[in-house]
Protein backbone atom coordinates (compact mmCIF):
# COMPACT_ATOMS: atom_id res chain seq x y z
CA UNK A 1 0.00 0.00 0.00
CA UNK A 2 1.28 3.14 -1.02
CA UNK A 3 0.83 6.90 1.02
CA UNK A 4 0.41 9.90 -1.15
CA UNK A 5 -0.63 12.81 0.59
CA UNK A 6 -2.31 11.53 3.09
CA UNK A 7 -4.08 9.22 1.03
CA UNK A 8 -3.39 5.19 0.52
CA UNK A 9 -3.82 3.71 -2.73
CA UNK A 10 -4.11 0.10 -2.79
CA UNK A 11 -2.18 -2.19 -5.02
CA UNK A 12 -3.52 -3.64 -8.22
CA UNK A 13 -4.70 -7.53 -7.93
CA UNK A 14 -3.86 -8.58 -11.40
CA UNK A 15 -3.99 -11.81 -12.05
CA UNK A 16 -1.40 -13.21 -15.16
CA UNK A 17 -3.88 -15.89 -16.89
CA UNK A 18 -0.51 -17.44 -18.53
CA UNK A 19 0.98 -18.42 -15.34
CA UNK A 20 -1.93 -20.45 -13.81
CA UNK A 21 -2.10 -23.70 -14.16
CA UNK A 22 -5.26 -24.42 -15.82
CA UNK A 23 -5.41 -28.54 -15.88
CA UNK A 24 -7.89 -28.26 -12.34
CA UNK A 25 -10.20 -26.17 -14.89
CA UNK A 26 -9.46 -28.41 -18.01
CA UNK A 27 -10.01 -31.48 -15.95
CA UNK A 28 -13.42 -30.32 -14.30
CA UNK A 29 -14.59 -29.00 -17.89
CA UNK A 30 -14.17 -32.63 -19.25
CA UNK A 31 -15.68 -34.72 -16.80
CA UNK A 32 -18.69 -32.15 -16.21
CA UNK A 33 -19.29 -30.52 -19.21
CA UNK A 34 -22.50 -28.52 -17.42
CA UNK A 35 -19.72 -26.58 -15.57
CA UNK A 36 -19.28 -24.99 -18.98
CA UNK A 37 -22.74 -23.50 -18.70
CA UNK A 38 -22.17 -21.48 -15.67
CA UNK A 39 -23.16 -17.60 -15.89
CA UNK A 40 -21.99 -16.88 -12.59
CA UNK A 41 -25.59 -15.23 -11.14
CA UNK A 42 -24.68 -16.22 -7.85
CA UNK A 43 -28.41 -18.63 -7.41
CA UNK A 44 -26.06 -21.70 -5.45
CA UNK A 45 -24.31 -19.32 -3.59
CA UNK A 46 -27.32 -17.82 -2.19
CA UNK A 47 -28.95 -21.05 -1.79
CA UNK A 48 -25.84 -22.86 0.23
CA UNK A 49 -26.26 -24.19 3.92
CA UNK A 50 -22.33 -24.39 3.63
CA UNK A 51 -22.03 -20.54 2.74
CA UNK A 52 -24.59 -19.66 5.84
CA UNK A 53 -22.35 -21.44 7.96
CA UNK A 54 -19.14 -20.80 6.50
CA UNK A 55 -16.92 -18.72 4.37
CA UNK A 56 -17.77 -20.79 1.47
CA UNK A 57 -19.06 -19.88 -1.48
CA UNK A 58 -19.31 -22.21 -4.63
CA UNK A 59 -19.51 -19.27 -7.25
CA UNK A 60 -16.05 -18.04 -5.66
CA UNK A 61 -14.94 -21.75 -5.97
CA UNK A 62 -15.75 -22.13 -9.85
CA UNK A 63 -14.61 -18.43 -10.89
CA UNK A 64 -10.93 -19.61 -8.75
CA UNK A 65 -10.68 -23.31 -10.96
CA UNK A 66 -11.83 -21.17 -13.83
CA UNK A 67 -8.68 -18.52 -13.31
CA UNK A 68 -6.35 -21.15 -12.03
CA UNK A 69 -6.31 -20.27 -8.83
CA UNK A 70 -5.96 -23.96 -7.43
CA UNK A 71 -4.38 -23.26 -4.48
CA UNK A 72 -7.25 -21.09 -3.00
CA UNK A 73 -9.86 -23.05 -4.71
CA UNK A 74 -8.40 -25.95 -2.71
CA UNK A 75 -8.83 -24.75 0.86
CA UNK A 76 -12.28 -23.50 0.25
CA UNK A 77 -13.30 -27.04 -1.20
CA UNK A 78 -13.57 -28.66 1.66
CA UNK A 79 -16.23 -26.59 3.59
CA UNK A 80 -19.04 -27.65 1.03
CA UNK A 81 -21.36 -30.20 2.59
CA UNK A 82 -22.84 -31.93 -0.62
CA UNK A 83 -26.34 -31.37 0.33
CA UNK A 84 -27.41 -30.46 -3.25
CA UNK A 85 -29.44 -27.35 -2.99
CA UNK A 86 -27.45 -25.45 -5.53
CA UNK A 87 -27.84 -28.00 -7.97
CA UNK A 88 -31.94 -27.56 -7.35
CA UNK A 89 -31.66 -23.65 -8.26
CA UNK A 90 -29.26 -23.53 -11.10
CA UNK A 91 -30.88 -21.70 -14.05
CA UNK A 92 -28.58 -23.51 -16.02
CA UNK A 93 -28.28 -26.53 -15.37
CA UNK A 94 -24.94 -26.92 -13.70
CA UNK A 95 -24.59 -30.08 -11.98
CA UNK A 96 -22.84 -28.30 -8.97
CA UNK A 97 -22.55 -31.39 -6.55
CA UNK A 98 -21.13 -33.49 -9.40
CA UNK A 99 -18.32 -30.94 -10.10
CA UNK A 100 -17.41 -30.68 -6.02
CA UNK A 101 -17.07 -34.41 -6.45
CA UNK A 102 -14.92 -34.43 -9.53
CA UNK A 103 -12.72 -32.02 -7.94
CA UNK A 104 -12.25 -33.85 -4.97
CA UNK A 105 -11.84 -36.63 -6.49
CA UNK A 106 -9.47 -35.04 -8.44
CA UNK A 107 -7.39 -33.65 -5.22
CA UNK A 108 -7.16 -37.38 -4.61
CA UNK A 109 -5.06 -38.77 -7.76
Amino acid sequence: MTTLWGYSISETRSIDYDKNDKTFALYLAEKVPSSKLCIGCGSCTATCTAGNLTEFNIRKLQMLVKRGENQEALNNLSKCMLCGKCLLVCPRGVDTRKMILTLIQYLRK
